[in-house]
């Protein structure tokens, strides 16, 4: 082969391997490949109610679930029942009751024992309307409550509960006392969605609460939620301001659907004192019972119903504004026994 053709085939060569060169970086980049879609993201579950009620469940239930692992059902367990049932703030009344029936039930051993201890509590929370009733518009809601329960707090956490639901809600601060009640409310007011009406310092309650209710007419709105000053139950000239406040709210309403009395549940067998007071002076349709979480007395919810024939409808279970939750007795009566839920 001559060189002239060696110089030719050589020249095309380097003419090809430049070719592909260019047009390899013309060529557009390959699309990068999707990311895999992500998987819907699945709500984190609720907290059982004895993981919330956590105290309560070590000082009541794990000392039950320990008395019911005992093989002899005798006088020394009955008695230690009684007591580990007034520890839990269940009242020395109430647990006297309690107990009684358990034992007139004639269990054979402590299994049995324990299933007829959570038959007779289950029926002390048996057939009442735990539904706050509101059935008008707008439905009027009273709370009522002694200072430092979670009063405002407990309006408020409602309040965000029926305006997730859809509602139109106004909320009047007929606490004037106060220092800094009415800005409190009204902050509520704003975070939650609802409409506030409010009133200068110390001005009268009842006429607050008589323009909460005009301008909830006004707008159609389907709740109005009164806030009252925090008062002493022992204090009668404060009961006598709370008293007006529910007489004008009847006489413009026609009736008052629900008046909601707040508890501390840390305040144990003090609060149904107070419970025993504010029913007297304008009676109650239901509690809510705040702090819940907050005690390792949480038996105190068995010696309000008992004692005071009142439905507790809502019960605290954390800060949260989604951890004022209904009353599910089931759930509460499995956390106080140790048994879960």
């Amino acid at each position: 082969m001559s060189p002239v053709v060696i110089v030719v085939i050589v020249a095309v060569v380097v003419l090809l391997l430049v070719g592909g060169i260019v047009l390899a970086r013309r060529r557009p980049p390959e699309p990068p490949i999707p990311d895999a879609p992500a998987a819907p993201s699945t709500p984190a579950a609720a907290p059982a109610l004895g993981d919330r009620l956590a105290r309560t469940r070590q000082a009541v239930g794990d000392r039950l679930a320990g008395l019911f692992r005992r093989g002899a059902v005798d006088d020394a367990f009955w008695s230690d029942l009684e007591d580990t049932l007034i520890s839990g703030d269940v009242g020395v009344d109430t647990s006297a009751s309690i107990v009684a029936a358990v034992r007139a039930s004639k269990p054979a051993d402590p299994g049995a024992a324990h299933d007829a201890l959570r038959t007779q509590i289950g029926l002390l929370f048996a057939g009442r309307d735990r539904e706050l009733g509101m059935n008008r518009r707008p439905s009027v809601v009273v709370v009522v409550g002694v200072n430092g329960t979670g009063k405002t707090t407990s309006i408020a956490k409602i309040a965000r509960r029926l305006t997730d639901a859809g509602q139109h809600v106004v909320l009047g601060a007929a606490d004037t006392f106060r220092a800094g009640a009415s800005e409190q409310l009204a902050t509520w007011a704003e975070r939650v969605g609802a409409e506030f009406v409010g009133g200068e310092p110390e001005s009268d309650p009842a006429a607050v609460a008589f323009r909460a209710f005009e301008r909830a007419r006004e707008v159609d709105a389907d709740v109005l939620i009164v806030d009252t000053a925090g008062r002493l139950h022992s204090n009668r000239n404060l009961m006598e301001e709370l008293e007006k406040i529910i007489r004008v709210l009847t006489r413009e309403a026609g009736a008052i659907d629900e008046t909601l009395l707040v508890l501390d549940a840390t305040t144990g067998q003090n609060a149904i004192t107070q419970a025993h007071t504010f029913t007297g002076a304008v009676g109650v349709d239901g509690i809510v019972l705040s702090k819940l979480d907050g005690t390792a007395r949480g038996g105190v919810v068995v010696a309000i119903e008992n004692d005071l024939g009142l439905p507790v409808k809502l019960i605290g279970v954390g800060e949260g504004m989604d951890d004022l939750i209904p009353f599910e007795p089931d759930a509460f009566v499995s956390a106080l026994l140790g048994d879960g839920g």
